[in-house]
C-alpha cells in the first residue's frame, strides 16, 4: 500500500510524477485527521483498488486472493511530505499495531520532525543532489535555508538505529556529477543502504523541463554506482540490483555476514522488536531484523537482467529484449 497523511510538500522537484498538482507549503496548515481513521480509510480504499483487478488479463488469481487478505506493507511516499503530518508518530504506531511495515520517505527539509520520529521499518531521505546549487535546481525548495536543513537531516540520519537509506534519483545532466560531494554526504549520514534509481519520464508538463533524454539507461546507473561505491571509500559495496526497475542498491559492508548479503527484511522480527521497544523502551538496530538476500537478487556485474526472481515469469514489452541486449553491450 502506498499512502501519505500529507499532500503538501516543501519542494517542487523537477522529476515529481504528480506534475505539481498537489499543494506546497513549509508547514501543515490543514485539518488534522485522526491517525486511526486515516489508516482505516487507506486500507479500505487500497483493498478496493486491488479487488477491482479481478478478471484483468495477466492477473494471477492466487496472488490476487493473497493481496486481498490484508495489507502487509505501507510505503509513505505517495505524494507530499508525510513527516509534517502533526500526528505522524501516532500514525506510524497505528500501522505497526496492525503489523504493517513502514517505509518512510522524507525530502530532508524538516530536521525537528525527523529528530522526533519514532522507529519505522525503513527511513529514507531523498538525496536529490550533493551541492547547494544542484539541490536548488533539482528540488526547487520553498525554504530559503534549504541547504542547512538538508545537511542537518543528513547528520540526524546517522543517529537513527533502525534501517536507513539514502535515496538518489539520477537525472542526466542535473545531478549525475560531483561524486566526491555525494561521497562526503555518505560519510556524514552513514546510511545502511544507498538506493540509486534512474529517473522515470512522466510525460510532458509545464511544471517540469525534463524530457526522455534526461532518463539514464540501466547500464548508466550501474556504472555510476560503481564509481559512487568506490568514491565512498571502504565500507560500501554494490549488493543488489533490480534491472527492470532501473535501480541499484549499494549497502554498508556490515550487512554482508560470512560472505552472505543481508539486505532483505525479517518483518515479523521487526514487529517483535518494535513492540518490545514500545512496551519496555528496549532499543534495537537494523542488523537485528536483517534477512539474507536471495542469490538471484545479489548483484552480478555480468547479469543482463539482474534481480529478477527466476520463479516468476517475465512479460516483456515490444523491443525490451533488444534494449536489454544493447544495455549489456554498452556496459
Amino acid at each position: 500500500m502506498e499512502a501519505t497523511p500529507s499532500l503538501a510538500c516543501a519542494n517542487k522537484c523537477v522529476f515529481c510524477w504528480r506534475h505539481h498538482d498537489n499543494p506546497v507549503g513549509t508547514s501543515f496548515r490543514w485539518e488534522v485527521d485522526d491517525p486511526h481513521e486515516l489508516v482505516e480509510g487507506f486500507e479500505r480504499e487500497h483493498l478496493k483498488m486491488v479487488k477491482s483487478l479481478r478478471g484483468v488479463p495477466g492477473i494471477l488469481p492466487e496472488r490476487l486472493e493473497d493481496a486481498l487478505r490484508r495489507v502487509r506493507h505501507c510505503a509513505l511516499s505517495l505524494v507530499g511530505e508525510p513527516i509534517i503530518y502533526p500526528r505522524i508518530n501516532a500514525f506510524l504506531a497505528e500501522l505497526h499495531r496492525r503489523r504493517i511495515s513502514t517505509f518512510m520517505v522524507t525530502n530532508a527539509q524538516f530536521p525537528k520532525e525527523m529528530e522526533q520520529l519514532v522507529p519505522c521499518t525503513q527511513l529514507y531521505i531523498s538525496i536529490d543532489a550533493p551541492t547547494r546549487e544542484q539541490l536548488k535546481a533539482v528540488d526547487r525548495p520553498l525554504f530559503s535555508d534549504f541547504w542547512e536543513r538538508f545537511n542537518e537531516c543528513v547528520g540526524l540520519l546517522a543517529r537513527k538505529r533502525q534501517r536507513t537509506v539514502f535515496r538518489l534519483t539520477l537525472v542526466n545532466g542535473w545531478n549525475d556529477s560531483e561524486l566526491d560531494a555525494y561521497a562526503e554526504l555518505v560519510r556524514r549520514g552513514a546510511p545502511d543502504l544507498i538506493e540509486v534509481k534512474g529517473v522515470t519520464y512522466c510525460g510532458d508538463s509545464k511544471a517540469s523541463p525534463l524530457t526522455i533524454k534526461e532518463c539514464p539507461f540501466h547500464h548508466e546507473v550501474r556504472a555510476y554506482c560503481e564509481r559512487l561505491a568506490a568514491a565512498a571509500g571502504p565500507g560500501y559495496t554494490i549488493a543488489s540490483e533490480h534491472a527492470h526497475s532501473n535501480c541499484v542498491l549499494i549497502a554498508a559492508d556490515a550487512f554482508c555476514r560470512d560472505g552472505v548479503w543481508h539486505t532483505w527484511i525479517d518483518y515479523e522480527r521487526f514487529f517483535d522488536l518494535y513492540e518490545d521497544w514500545q512496551a519496555n523502551g528496549t532499543e534495537f538496530t537494523a542488523a537485528e531484523y536483517a534477512a539474507p538476500t536471495p542469490s538471484w537478487a545479489v548483484y552480478d556485474p555480468l547479469a543482463t537482467d539482474g534481480g529478477f526472481d527466476p520463479a516468476e515469469r517475465r512479460v516483456a514489452g515490444k523491443g525490451a529484449a533488444k534494449r536489454a541486449a544493447s544495455g549489456a553491450a554498452a556496459s
